[in-house]
């Protein structure tokens, strides 16, 4: 039994890693958005579509600034040396999932969702986003 164990996870050791490390940038990024729409916006359940578009500004910034640093060291364990070219290739390979997530999220205002509904959904698709674009 622990020899399947230790078979299954370093077979899936990089995705069950980047889950777990994805759950901690989540939950970092949603932390400063939503202390943004409580503290500065007074926790609109509805926000307009600027407010949406801060939002989902400040929640790329926090989760790139979190998780460059960790998906290098524990996901990818990445030996590069040159980390600044690297970082560089991370963040413009998130600016893409920050597109993406601007877009859900203002359609998601025109269809009249709330700000938790809008962030569970951006959140799935930027996740499945930034595995893609991390493994390249």
């Amino acid at each position: 039994m622990v020899d399947k164990i230790k078979e299954l996870w370093k077979k899936y050791e990089e995705i069950i890693v980047y889950l777990i490390v994805g759950g901690m940038t989540t939950v970092f990024s949603w932390f400063w958005m939503f202390f943004v729409n409580i503290v500065i916006f007074g926790n609109p359940l509805y926000p307009t579509k600027k407010q949406s578009l801060i939002l989902s500004v400040v929640n790329w910034t926090a989760g790139v600034i979190f998780a460059y640093p960790t998906n290098r060291k524990f996901v990818f364990k990445s030996k590069n040396p040159n980390i600044l070219q690297e970082a560089g290739k991370f963040v413009a390979s998130r600016v893409s999932t920050l597109i993406l997530e601007i877009v859900a999220r203002q359609v998601l205002v025109l269809l009249g969702s709330n700000v938790y509904v809008q962030t569970i959904i951006t959140a799935v698709l930027v996740i499945i986003g930034n595995y893609i674009f991390s493994k390249l």
